[in-house]
């Protein structure tokens, strides 16, 4: 028996095909983060059950918390704007009828880029573990580039999950902004430091391993463009958390 967990907010225009995609599932769990859309709406539509949490504790202890409201055996944790094919739906469904004790999956990921599906730039392979047993599984409490804790033994699927990320430069530069403020908060609350040179630093060997050592000039224009925006995100985060760790109380006193 198999759960789904998604989290959600604002998501209107994919969690429909995202939802479709797994609708085989024996339980689809949503938390949505107080979406001002038709989200919640579509999700209940489609048969889910929707926690709403208006709170935002960061994409880790948010995926935990619909974690903990999954009530089958076995856990597909996936983002909205993901699909599953059907050759991965028939695979998911052949590993569980294995009934395999403490073994997860991981799972390859095939990711679009402003409408490109990106072969190299160190997004394909791109392997993420999402299939995994529920009481022995969690994901980390990380605000961002939250990871899933497994002790056991992993195994990797042969089908891939379609990931239609970042459809044009606005969702680009948005996340962009939100990423690298969460990144830079998550740096701050461990006590790292920063410094403009380290910005600097940081944003070009980005870019330098995006677009040369994982071959980002192989994908042609957007692979030039996914390494600029790989940059700019790393240097906003360190310049970021420069600004963070540099904050201090005004010492201006009003009368």
């Amino acid at each position: 028996m198999l759960s789904v967990t998604i989290i959600t907010k604002n998501e209107e225009d994919a969690i429909a095909d995202c939802l479709a995609s797994v609708s085989w599932a024996d339980e689809i769990i949503v938390v949505d983060s107080g979406s001002t859309d038709k989200t919640i709406e579509i999700c209940k539509a489609h048969g889910a059950k929707v926690r709403i949490a208006n709170e935002w504790p960061g994409f880790g202890p948010q995926k935990n918390l619909a974690l903990s409201l999954a009530s089958h055996d076995w856990v597909l944790s996936i983002d909205a704007d993901e699909r599953l094919s059907s050759n991965l739906r028939d695979e998911i469904q052949q590993v569980l009828s294995l009934n395999l004790q403490n073994t997860a999956f991981r799972i390859p990921r095939s990711s679009s880029y402003c409408g490109q599906f990106m072969r190299h730039s160190g997004w394909s392979p791109d392997y993420v573990l999402r299939l995994f047993p529920r009481l022995t599984a969690k994901f980390s409490d990380d605000v961002v580039h939250e990871h899933v804790i497994f002790n056991g033994e992993v195994r990797t699927l042969k089908n891939p999950i379609l990931h239609i990320s970042y459809t044009d430069l606005e969702e680009v530069l948005d996340k962009t902004n939100r990423y690298s403020s969460d990144g830079a908060q998550m740096f701050a609350d461990r006590g790292k430091k920063s410094s403009l040179s380290k910005a600097v630093l940081h944003g070009l060997w980005a870019f330098f391993r995006t677009y040369v050592l994982r071959l980002g000039f192989l994908d042609g224009c957007m692979g030039f463009v996914l390494a600029v925006s790989n940059a700019e995100t790393t240097y906003y985060r360190y310049l970021k958390l420069m600004l963070l760790t540099k904050r201090k109380p005004s010492n201006i006193t009003q009368k």
